[in-house]
């Protein structure tokens, strides 16, 4: 049946074409020139929800961990001038993390652009080099298409955050409008079947095979694809922070994160091995450390969706140009199964040979990111925000599954995870969702306690406090003399009364037998909670590699005191 033009104002096409793509929320901030977007919101309140955050970096984060927890394209808003600006470090986030958002905001009026009008700020110029592409609405009959094509840009292919800004005029404008479907993604394809053949050569002559696992196969879905895949060729599995939960972390294939502070096993093992095959990742200088250093015994195979990555970082052996998915379930109907058991007992030994440590006598984030994993059973999301907090629950806590670990990986947002924790509740009410992150890291966005406090949402935040900026402080204490420049936070700034001044109940923790119990009053709860810990300042992560060095010269605090 064919559906029935109506007349609507820019605003009423707005919300439809919200609710055509299945928005349920939306996280943002009103202001002058979005108005008329936010009236038709109270409108249309019985069917798309908005959160309105503390701050617009807020909504962009939120959307974003929203993104990340569901799969589905998350979604802000923000006025124009400071309000768009806001955005913008949220919507770098996403870029670098390839996530699927959809930021609309509004501008001044058509005849006042480019006049310095007040709040006036071209955000489309501004997030040009941080999307995938920007929109400035000027003319209503051409909004409902341009949202179609944003939503469709932002999941499709290697997904990103696209921009759509309209003037305040044609949030008002009115014109014939008529819904539409959403149209089924194509997947690009753009490898032949010589690919293939040659991908699967590689694999059946190799030795030693690694498998280095990227975000990539978190976002195409590909999790049973890839553990079929590393026991059909009988490779060790490891796993950048954006790979995190794309393959089990308990699965005796898996050897944890690979690069700066990934375990000597997965670090010693990749310079081992005589094939790498690289699956939706990037070859991040955090993960290859010296580039003429690194896999200097491999061929690299390197299966990616976006072309633009092939042979940037790392020159490969072979290449597959597609969705992660389809490439791993064609590889695995081709494959015939394989067993290495020198090569994986090898890397075995190694697991066992350098296992993750850490001071067991007191309380430290290694102890409670374990209990939390152990009072959790391993099904929560964890969102975090950046430094050597994010590092230890990547290593410490085990992924099972996908998209239960959030994290600012490509632009190293301190501030993000309160909000991604927020969002990921948000589109997962059914899961505990928890955010880990450092005192500086919580300063930047303790405001969105409020956000939760109001809606009531759910999420445990833990602050672990080492009254440091720790991760520069531990650089400093390696590469700088221990010439401590401005990264001491001891003040008068009370967490415990911050917390409850914004709504939320508050925990302090102080000794590792008062964790456990913390945890499970918090989880009890169902409310907002925040759980200060407080651990040593010179609490160092390790395993690390120096800048500049390969990865196989990887060390730990025993290394350091030989």
């Amino acid at each position: 049946m064919k559906e029935k033009e109506m007349e609507l104002t820019g605003s009423q096409i707005v919300m439809e074409c919200l609710l055509e793509q299945g928005v349920d929320t939306v996280f943002g901030y009103p202001g002058g020139t979005i108005l008329n977007i936010y009236d038709e919101l109270y409108k249309y309140s019985d069917k798309i929800k908005h959160i309105l955050t503390s701050h617009e970096q807020g909504a962009a984060h939120a959307a974003d961990g929203y993104a990340r927890a569901t799969g589905k394209v998350g979604v802000c808003m923000a006025t124009s001038g400071p309000g768009a600006t806001n955005l913008v470090t949220g919507i770098a986030t996403a870029y670098m993390d390839s996530v699927p958002l959809v930021a609309i905001t509004a501008n001044v009026n058509l005849p006042l652009l480019g006049k310095d009008t007040f709040q006036e700020v071209d955000i489309a110029g501004v997030t040009m080099p941080i999307t995938k592409h920007g929109y400035i609405v000027k003319d209503v009959n051409v909004l409902a298409d341009t949202l179609r094509k944003a939503f469709a840009i932002a999941k499709s292919g290697r997904p990103g955050p696209v921009l759509v800004d309209i003037t305040k005029d044609v949030t008002a404008a009115k014109c014939n409008f008529t819904k539409k479907k959403p149209e089924p993604l194509a997947i690009p394809k753009r490898y032949t079947d010589k690919d293939i053949e040659t991908a699967v050569k590689l694999i059946e002559k190799a030795k030693k095979p690694y498998i280095y696992a990227g975000g990539g196969v978190v976002i195409s879905g590909a999790s049973k694809e890839l553990n079929e895949f590393a026991h059909k060729i009988d490779a060790p599995v490891c796993d950048t922070l954006m790979g995190k939960g794309g393959f089990d972390g308990n699965d005796p294939l898996y050897t944890g994160m690979i690069g700066m502070h990934g375990t000597k096993a997965s670090n010693l093992g990749v310079s081992e091995c005589d094939l790498l095959v690289a699956i939706g990742a990037r070859f991040s200088d955090r993960v290859i450390g010296n580039a003429a250093k690194f896999a200097p015994k491999a061929k690299v195979l390197h299966i990616d969706i976006d072309p633009a990555e092939i042979n940037k970082n790392i020159k490969t052996s072979a290449s597959i140009i597609g969705d992660v998915k389809e490439v791993l379930s064609i590889l695995n109907s081709k494959l015939s199964q394989h067993s290495n058991p020198e090569w994986t007992k090898h890397v075995e030994d190694l697991k066992e040979q350098y296992p993750l440590t850490y001071d067991t006598s007191r309380l430290t984030c290694p102890y409670i990111l374990e209990k939390l994993y152990e009072v959790t059973k391993g099904d929560a999301i964890i969102t975090t925000d950046v430094g050597q907090h994010q590092m230890w629950a990547a290593q410490y806590y085990k992924y099972k599954e996908p998209r239960t670990f959030l994290s600012s990986g490509g632009l190293g947002t301190m501030g993000y995870g309160l909000g991604a924790c927020i969002g990921a509740k948000v589109g997962r009410p059914d899961k505990i969702v928890c955010n880990i992150g450092g005192d500086g890291c919580f300063r930047m966005n303790m405001n969105e306690l409020a956000t939760a406090s109001r809606y009531d949402i759910p999420i445990i935040q833990i602050v672990i406090n080492n009254s440091v900026l720790g991760m520069v402080r531990q650089w400093q204490t390696l590469f700088y003399d221990k010439r401590y420049s401005n990264t001491v936070l001891t003040d008068k700034v009370d967490f415990c009364k911050v917390a409850e001044g914004l709504g939320c109940a508050a925990i302090k923790v102080t000794r590792k037998e008062e964790v456990e119990p913390a945890l499970k009053k918090a989880i009890e709860m169902k409310a907002p909670v925040m759980i200060e810990c407080v651990i040593d300042s010179d609490d160092k992560v390790f395993p690390m590699v120096s800048p500049g060095a390969a990865i196989s010269e990887v060390f730990d605090a025993k290394d350091l005191k030989k």
